[in-house]
């Protein structure tokens, strides 16, 4: 059999096969159809996979912030913050040794009248006081407590009288003492300011 006889033949055979399958209509609509409907699913699958992974994030960043606290500035060298305001140092006779000058006294006008003294008070360290009303020397002892308590006894004075600054007075009635700079101020036992004192030298 010849080369082209071959090939009629062949030709003959798949028209006879073609002609036998039934026509089927609307065949390309079908796959075509199937397919879009294969791509929505495929973009519904990969949306919905899309919004898990974004829930998910978000739960994982909000208990990460939940967790978290606050950070702090390092400290260097280990040490805890120093406060801005310094905690004051308790009075003691060492403290409010010196010579002061009076500034107020409760019920006393006259402090810038002239006198023949200056009218000061002087604290020493070892707990013994002196000084001058303007006209009489004064004398005595005191005791500074812990929390600013205090207490003074007069001891032997002059008499001369004149425009007296009550140093004596002062001291014997009040309870406590406070050191604010320069500042010494006497109070009570009531609390009331009774004087207060400017630092001398």
């Amino acid at each position: 059999m010849s080369n082209t006889d071959l090939e009629d033949d062949l030709r003959g055979t798949f028209e006879r096969a073609a002609a036998s399958v039934p026509e089927s209509t609307g065949l390309t609509e079908r796959a075509t159809t199937g397919a879009q409907r294969a791509q929505r699913r495929t973009w519904i699958v990969s949306g919905a996979a899309a919004v898990a992974v974004a829930a998910i994030a978000v739960v994982g960043f909000g208990l990460a912030g939940s967790n978290s606290k606050p950070s702090q500035p390092p400290v260097a060298g280990g040490q805890a913050p120093v406060s801005a305001t310094p905690t004051p140092k308790p009075l003691t006779a060492q403290t409010v040794s010196g010579t002061w000058r009076p500034l107020q006294i409760a019920g006393f006008k006259v402090l810038k009248a002239a006198r023949p003294q200056d009218p000061v008070l002087v604290f020493h360290p070892d707990g013994t006081w002196s000084g001058s009303d303007g006209c009489n020397g004064l004398q005595g002892t005191y005791s500074i407590g812990q929390r600013g308590e205090f207490t003074a006894t007069p001891g032997l004075q002059h008499l001369i009288g004149c425009d007296n600054v009550p140093h004596t007075g002062v001291l014997t009635s009040a309870k406590r003492v406070a050191m604010a700079g320069d500042t010494l101020k006497f109070f009570g036992a009531d609390g009331r300011q009774l004087a207060s004192y400017a630092r001398a030298r």
